[in-house]
């Protein structure tokens, strides 16, 4: 399957060579360039890529802003940040207006084409500095009490998928899960996948802080 991309950045230069290091991939195909936020909205609604990489500081309408109106025009659609600047309030407000990564301009090109097969396979893209700042900032806002609907959605799921749900909500990549609970990592992957399923969750993130929600994670 041929991952279509758009690329969503003020400067046409680093557009250009996104779009180079896509093209030589044979697995992924660059359908679009925005040159700003409004742009962006504006292709992922008539393209429907299968991921949109996103600048956070663009004229007009920001990538922030524009990544929260690309996945409600677009749901299939998964954003995957990329920014200058290795600041958490990027990080923070991209994750909460629905991206699925966040990854740094300078990242090795190699890194970049593994976290956009991630994305489109529904996983999400996050260094653990970043993952461990998110759980932090989710402490605040954790529920006294599980709700009857958090409680039937967690019924859905087995011992055992409980079991990779609590890492993954720890903060731990699949190859962490895997030496953690003896498993293989495809087999975490594959328990990963159904837990997001049972619980109608877009994707890893989602997972981290439905976790923390239903108490299966307790803050420290």
């Amino acid at each position: 399957m041929t991952i279509r991309i758009l690329i969503a950045d003020d400067e046409a230069l680093l557009r250009m060579a996104f779009s180079t290091v896509l093209e030589a991939q044979p697995d992924m195909a660059p359908v679009g360039e925005a040159a700003d936020g409004a742009q962006a909205v504006h292709l992922a609604r008539e393209l429907r890529p299968d991921v949109v990489l996103m600048d956070v500081r663009m004229p007009g309408t920001d990538g922030i802003e524009a990544t929260r109106q690309v996945v409600r025009v677009s749901p299939q659609s998964r954003v995957l940040i990329l920014t200058t600047f290795d600041l958490d309030e990027y990080a923070f407000a991209g994750l909460g207006a629905g991206a699925s990564g966040f990854l740094l301009k300078n990242t090795r090109p190699e890194e970049l084409l593994t976290a956009i097969r991630s994305v489109s396979a529904g996983d999400a893209v996050l260094s653990p500095r970043i993952t461990r700042r998110l759980l932090e900032n989710l402490r605040p806002r954790i529920p006294d009490a599980g709700s009857a609907e958090r409680e039937e959605r967690l019924s859905r799921l087995s011992v055992r998928e409980r079991e990779v749900l609590v890492q993954v909500g720890c903060g731990l990549s699949n190859s962490e899960i895997a030496a953690t609970l003896y498993l293989a990592e495809a087999t975490v992957k594959s328990h990963l996948g159904r837990i997001l399923q049972k619980l109608e969750l877009r994707d890893r993130i989602q997972a981290v802080i439905f976790a923390y929600d239903s108490r299966l994670i307790h803050p420290v």
